[in-house]
């Protein structure tokens, strides 16, 4: 099993916009980041740590202009936290190992999903394509995109 945990080298490598959304929490602009039009499969893992957060089989389009999906890949490397700033109170999205802000989590996702939005900034995240899972460590993963037949 593969320990995921915050890279030292990583954050140094980081630019300045995933350094202040990361480890500043920051948000990055709406429409203007890599991943919220993306429509490729594959899976997000979290930049600093490299774990994996989120599958393209649970991104959809939420009309916010960033990444949301209905689910993380795996529970155990989602932390959720309480964040009141900008005077309300939300759920703050954070990866487990990495300790990364990734974004927030609200109830108003698709219901037949559960109806939860994760809402993640790009910046937080490396795209790993199906075709890399394998030679990237993430082979484990391949499954999530694969289809039985009866």
């Amino acid at each position: 099993m593969t320990t995921y945990r915050k890279d030292p080298a990583a954050v140094a490598q980081l630019t300045p916009e995933q350094y202040k959304v990361t480890q500043e929490d920051a948000t990055e602009p709406a429409f203007r980041n890599e991943f919220w039009d993306n429509h490729d499969d594959g899976i997000y893992v979290d930049i600093v740590s490299g774990e994996p957060l989120f599958s393209s089989t649970d991104k959809f389009d939420s009309g916010s202009g960033w990444p949301s999906f209905t689910r993380p890949i795996e529970k155990a490397h989602i932390v959720q936290k309480e964040d009141r700033s900008f005077w309300m109170t939300r759920t703050e999205v954070r990866s487990a190992n990495g300790d990364s802000h990734l974004g927030h989590l609200f109830d108003d996702g698709p219901v037949a999903d559960g109806g939860m939005r994760y809402c993640i900034n790009s910046a937080a995240l490396r795209f790993v394509p199906v075709a890399e899972l394998e030679a990237q460590g993430y082979g484990d993963y391949l499954s999530l995109f694969t289809t039985k037949e009866a």
